[in-house]
């Protein structure tokens, strides 16, 4: 198992990787799943082009996307990438439909947010659509408040932000 893979009460979270790749392209062009991400429900080609985009954020930040897997199985994605619009480094989360409703995406969003200030990322925001209530409930569940909001596409988005616990971050920096 890869050091940065992170077991919680339910799942394994893993770096994704090309070997996920053809799971993680069916979760990415399912419409329910994937379809009020930043950018849309995607074709192979441009889960191909998010995977290299992927690797290369561990590679810079030593925290990024995991593949969210339950008894094995590859049941969504969480992680922190760079936004695109300058945002800074945002947390996101896909589950499959099949794999909703559970508290699954929470208790992955979470690890996966205590992995990047960990890594030092200080601080990590999360987009939301006002109407995505489900996306709310998950990002207020894991510690995440409302610090602004934008329109985009007609749609009010609601900037979630989280700081890391500068009196942790600091013991581990002393730690080193």
């Amino acid at each position: 198992m890869n050091l940065n893979s992170i077991r919680t009460g339910r799942l394994t979270l893993s770096p994704v990787s090309w070997r996920d790749m053809n799971d993680i392209a069916r979760l990415k062009a399912d419409g329910a799943a994937f379809g009020m991400m930043l950018g849309g429900v995607r074709n192979r080609q441009q889960a191909e082009a998010d995977m290299v985009s992927d690797i290369t954020t561990w590679a810079k930040h030593g925290s990024g996307m995991f593949a969210i897997r339950e008894n094995g199985k590859l049941i969504g994605i969480t992680g922190i990438h760079e936004r695109p619009d300058g945002r800074g480094m945002a947390l996101r989360f896909a589950i499959h439909p099949s794999a909703s409703g559970r508290g699954l995406a929470r208790e992955a969003a979470a690890a996966a947010l205590r992995h990047a200030h960990a890594a030092g990322i200080g601080r990590v925001i999360a987009v939301a659509r006002d109407t995505n209530i489900a996306s709310r409930k998950v990002l207020g569940g894991i510690g995440m408040h409302v610090c602004d909001s934008f329109m985009r596409d007609g749609h009010e988005m609601l900037v979630f932000e989280s700081m890391a616990d500068r009196r942790s971050q600091d013991s581990t920096d002393r730690g080193k």
